[in-house]
């Protein structure tokens, strides 16, 4: 949480970004989103850009590699609890996401800021809403084991944000488009009506926030004289090394700024669902 009263958007974002307390994160993430609404805040930073490996969290959950997670189905309680935990993991890496960039892109339009003080604000909302659905199960953040994948990304794409916006949202948060109407339907069968209701918000604020990377993406490549289907397939053949697995859902991407010639090049098909 800040301790001093600061002066820079990207100085605040980098106190919020660095707390290890979940609830002080997410109190400072509401503090800095008003802060700047109200006018309170400049864009000229105390300190230079720096590398952060490893944002502010806490000591729990252990971070393992992917493969290590164990698989539960949605049948039990005991395998919803760790559905819930993942996708509660992915919220709160992807506050930090959202506070890292308004932290280290700089000199950009006061729009780019405001849409990722928005993104951090309801991503803090969804994690939030995760977590009480966990405690409602006997669960608590950090009971399972988690990996660390999206973070690894937002370091690897730090040194631009053309590249950040490309990989970020349109890559890993877009994925989340795709996988989460299944996963509510399967939850619908298992009965679990309150975790499909938070999903529900998760999607519709999740196109919400991989538009905003489109655009942004979109921004720098006009800014460069950059193809932006192209310049995509391109950095993800790059940092991906291989085209990115559907099916796809195709309506919300769209909605979320895709282009239905960028899917044809990423999947190398004509059709998909």
């Amino acid at each position: 949480m800040m301790t001093r009263l600061q002066t820079s958007v990207h100085d605040q974002a980098l106190a919020c970004l660095l707390c290890n307390d979940v609830d002080q994160k997410i109190v400072c993430v509401r503090a800095l989103q008003q802060a700047w609404h109200a006018g309170a805040l400049s864009k000229q930073a105390a300190e230079p850009i720096r590398e952060i490996v490893v944002p502010g969290r806490p000591s729990r959950p252990e971070l393992v590699a992917p493969a290590q997670l164990a698989r539960r189905g949605l049948g039990t309680e005991q395998g919803r609890a760790a559905f819930i935990h993942a996708i509660a993991h992915i919220e709160f890496n992807a506050i930090n996401l959202a506070l890292d960039a308004v932290y280290r892109f700089r000199d950009l339009p006061d729009t780019f800021y405001t849409d990722w003080l928005k993104v951090a604000e309801e991503e803090a909302q969804h994690f939030s809403l995760l977590r009480q659905r966990l405690r409602e199960m006997n669960q608590e953040y950090g009971d399972f084991s988690a990996h660390n994948g999206l973070w690894e990304m937002t370091v690897k794409t730090a040194h631009d944000p053309l590249v950040r916006m490309a990989l970020v949202p349109r890559v890993l948060e877009a994925r989340g488009l795709d996988v989460t109407p299944g996963m509510i339907e399967r939850l619908q069968s298992a009965g679990d009506t309150r975790t499909v209701e938070i999903l529900d918000i998760i999607l519709r604020d999740e196109i919400g926030h991989v538009s905003i990377g489109s655009h942004w993406y979109h921004y720098f490549c006009d800014q460069r004289g950059l193809d932006r289907d192209g310049t995509f397939k391109k950095l993800v053949m790059q940092y991906m090394n291989q085209p990115l697995r559907g099916p796809f859902h195709t309506a919300a991407r769209l909605q979320a700024g895709f282009t239905m010639r960028e899917l044809e090049q990423l999947t190398g098909v004509d059709k998909y669902e």
